[in-house]
């Protein structure tokens, strides 16, 4: 393998995104970007679909493979859910109106 050929595979771009439930004990995240924060309660994702918080009990981080934009954490899982920018707007709307 040439300089080329393994440049070009450093620079690609996790696309595709996926998430996986086992049992609500195991979440294995395909897609992710970068993992903005996270303790035993909840983790912040962004991922190439928007940011992602995932919520729980006693949760870890049992893989993480920045390369292939992998995630695998382990715990009770309680709450997914996306956060889009729109979303937050709207909220922010909705909450000054009926302050």
């Amino acid at each position: 393998m040439n300089y080329y050929e393994n440049k070009e595979n450093i620079t690609r771009v996790q696309t595709d995104h996926s998430v996986k439930v086992n049992n609500r004990k195991n979440l294995e995240i395909t897609g992710v970007k970068e993992v903005d924060s996270f303790d035993n309660e909840e983790f912040l994702l962004e991922t190439v679909m928007g940011y992602l918080i995932v919520r729980g009990q006693n949760l870890h981080l049992k893989n993480l493979d920045v390369n292939e934009g992998l995630v695998t954490i382990k715990g009770k899982i309680y709450e997914l859910s996306y956060v889009d920018e729109q979303q937050e707007k709207a909220k922010g709307f909705f909450s000054k109106l009926f302050k």
